[in-house]
């Protein structure tokens, strides 16, 4: 994964079929853009494009947004792709927040970080709440994987805008997320029954 921080005045998208909806990729010349996770129905999907992207016109997905779009299509059936050679349009993105995502990128398929997690590992031990910030701004999903990123103590579901109805405990199931990794995933996936009144 390459961010780069020029852009292009013009931007396009494609919708493309995966295991779990009809997604939406957007790039320029730079690279890519946006991720867009699908919504209820498709002109939904269609409609958060153009709202986030007016000027995005759809074509036929030139190499870089291909190269992406194998990689979701992959992590998606199960896989660990490898995005190393996607190259992201990062020219309106803040500098701490492509510190983030490059770490967020290291984090390996089917394990979390918190939100302290990541600030220390960068040396902003208390920045929790910047990083949080980042990751709910996350245009990139997949690619830059947010949903590995979870909230100290329990499970917090938020996700990017660009992750429309799909949940982070979904992605992480697709994954394969261990317990002892994330364990208020399995909690919640698994509530436990409350006790019988006694007869």
């Amino acid at each position: 994964m390459h961010l780069v921080g020029l852009c292009m005045v013009g931007r396009a998208y494609a919708i493309f079929d995966t295991a779990i909806g009809r997604c939406g990729i957007v790039w320029s010349n730079s690279g890519v853009v946006a991720v867009q996770l699908p919504e209820a129905r498709e002109i939904d999907t269609r409609r958060r494009i153009f709202q986030v992207h007016p000027e995005a016109r759809e074509q036929v997905a030139p190499i870089n947004a291909e190269l992406a779009i194998e990689g979701i299509l992959a992590l998606l059936q199960g896989s660990d792709p490898d995005f190393s050679d996607v190259s992201l349009d990062a020219s309106g993105v803040p500098a701490f927040n492509r510190r983030v995502y490059e770490y967020a990128c290291t984090i390996p398929r089917g394990e979390t970080r918190t939100y302290h997690d990541i600030a220390k590992a960068l040396g902003a031990s208390g920045a929790a709440h910047s990083v949080a910030q980042a990751i709910s701004r996350n245009p990139y999903m997949i690619i830059v994987p947010c949903h590995r990123v979870l909230e100290a103590g329990s499970y917090a579901d938020r996700i990017s805008p660009y992750g429309g109805v799909i949940s982070k405990r979904r992605l992480l199931a697709l994954e394969g997320a261990h317990p002892i990794e994330s364990k208020t995933l399995f909690e919640v996936l698994l509530p436990v029954a409350p006790p019988r009144p006694p007869s």
